[in-house]
């Protein structure tokens, strides 16, 4: 989990530090952090959206310019062509519905995390795809 926080310390988002790093058979094959699409302006040039429209957290995610930690790290797994299936989570957050959804048809089995999301459709997306969820205290 340290090394998810230490990936975490990469976001541009300006509301949330998200960090998350995907492993298999003790091995990391990704790590992802939250923050805008590569060659894009990040919310730190730009300013943030949500804040100004006053969205609150877990609300309207299209409203971002950013991806979520969990989204990159997917996505990283899949540009460098390393299969997600089987694999286990660590992130300093838990994943909102979108990233949920993402997980279980990425083939995630378990995910650990530190803080919480407010989120209760995620959670129950999770249990009913029988991934074990862990929040970890430390």
């Amino acid at each position: 989990m340290s090394i998810a926080k230490l990936v975490a310390t990469r976001s541009t988002c300006l509301r949330r530090e998200v960090g998350a790093v995907l492993v298999k058979d003790k091995r990391i094959l990704a790590t992802g952090y939250n923050g805008a699409p590569t060659g894009i302006r990040h919310c730190e040039e730009t300013g943030c959206l949500r804040e100004r429209l006053k969205v609150n957290s877990g609300e309207r995610h299209e409203l971002c310019r950013g991806l979520h930690a969990e989204q990159n790290v997917i996505i990283q797994a899949a540009y460098y062509g390393v299969s997600t299936k089987g694999t286990n989570l660590y992130a300093t957050h838990m994943p909102c519905i979108i990233c949920s959804k993402m997980l279980v048809n990425a083939g995630v089995e378990k995910i650990f995390f530190l803080d919480g999301y407010p989120d209760p459709l995620a959670e129950e997306m999770l249990d009913e795809a029988n991934i074990e969820v862990v929040r970890l205290t430390i």
